[in-house]
């Protein structure tokens, strides 16, 4: 905790360190170079998070959604490392030439109305606050970050990863972030780090099933499809539906993501490996939400949401502390219905105990 009372963000990635480092050691420069220097520039932004504080993490209850939409502003960094950059783009403009821009735009546009229309959420910080991205971000930057600022896309490799403003889930994973920031602002290593990242997962799945109209049932569950480039043998980045399926290549490796706690990774690695771990509940919410049926980010969301923005999930939260919050999350929402009853059934067969 910073000394004028906020929290220190955390600096999150979309695509895994360990991802990463495996292709940086590849024979290959094409996949290589571009996942060092992906590396470095994710280690200065990580030194510089933790140089400057900003005001803002609160579990106190947000204000209710206003009238007024989102305030949108893209920038187009250039390929440069200069963050925002150059302004292209304010709310209402109407879309320009460039597609990245465009994606960020809209993106940043679904994930705001998700957040108002279905839980009044008035913007990620619950207080209207203006969402920035900036696009084209470095050469060949092999991610995208929320940096507890904004939002920073770049333009992949197009040999491993293509163009991250592409995946609306992505976008949404990364404002999410910043709606963990500024709520149950959870720790971000082991357990704790994992549910951060489930949560990022759980609301960018939905962000993207509400902009689709999907239900349950229809939706792939997949998180970042459409970023990894033809030549990849895999469908997206993680998998709620089938943790450790996404892809299973001879560059990247088997995604290494467990289903329930079973299969749970110890590792120093990736912050104790908060990308692999957040497997176990990312598929616990799936259990949920196709158990429950229809809409997820009604019944099972509306639960998720609860527990994150409630006040009760401490900052060092492990598995079982969060499940044990959902079921009581869904006793006080729905009483002992089918909701109840399917929050504790996916916790069981994530072998997590709930109760």
């Amino acid at each position: 905790m910073t000394s004028n009372g906020g929290f220190e963000p955390v600096f999150c990635t979309i695509v895994p360190p360990h991802v990463l480092d495996r292709l940086a050691r590849h024979d290959d420069l094409a996949l290589a170079a571009p996942a060092r220097r992906t590396l470095e520039r994710d280690a200065l932004e990580r030194t510089r998070r933790r140089l400057t504080t900003v005001i803002g993490a609160s579990v106190a209850a947000p204000s209710a959604a206003t009238a007024e939409g989102p305030r949108r502003t893209v920038y187009d960094a250039g390929h440069r490392q200069d963050l925002p950059g150059e302004k292209v783009r304010g709310e209402g403009d109407e879309p320009g030439q460039d597609a990245s821009v465009n994606r960020a735009y809209a993106g940043l546009g679904a994930t705001f109305e998700l957040y108002r229309t279905v839980y009044g959420r008035d913007s990620i910080d619950g207080r209207g606050l203006p969402l920035d991205a900036s696009v084209h971000y470095d050469e060949n930057y092999d991610n995208a970050f929320w940096n507890g600022e904004q939002m920073v896309f770049g333009d992949g490799d197009n040999e491993v990863f293509l163009d991250f403003t592409i995946p609306v889930d992505v976008i949404g994973h990364e404002l999410t972030h910043g709606v963990t920031q500024y709520t149950a602002n959870l720790t971000y290593y082991g357990q704790s780090g994992a549910l951060n990242e489930s949560l990022s997962d759980v609301f960018g799945s939905l962000i993207k099933q509400y902009g689709l109209g999907q239900s349950a049932a229809d939706s792939d569950w997949l998180i970042g499809a459409g970023l990894l480039a033809p030549r990849v043998t895999g469908t997206a980045l993680r998998s709620m539906k089938e943790p450790g399926t996404a892809y299973d290549d001879d560059v990247l490796g088997k995604d290494p993501q467990p289903a329930t706690m079973d299969g749970y990774v110890h590792t120093g690695q990736d912050n104790g490996g908060v990308h692999i771990n957040s497997g176990i509940p990312n598929h616990a919410f799936y259990l949920v939400a196709t158990e429950l049926g229809g809409n997820a980010w009604e019944r099972a969301g509306q639960i998720w949401y609860d527990v994150l923005t409630g006040g009760r999930l401490q900052p060092d939260a492990d598995f079982a502390a969060f499940a044990k919050l959902t079921v009581a999350a869904a006793r006080a929402r729905y009483q002992e219905g089918a909701e109840y009853d399917a929050v504790l059934k996916a916790w069981e067969g994530v072998k997590v105990a709930a109760s």
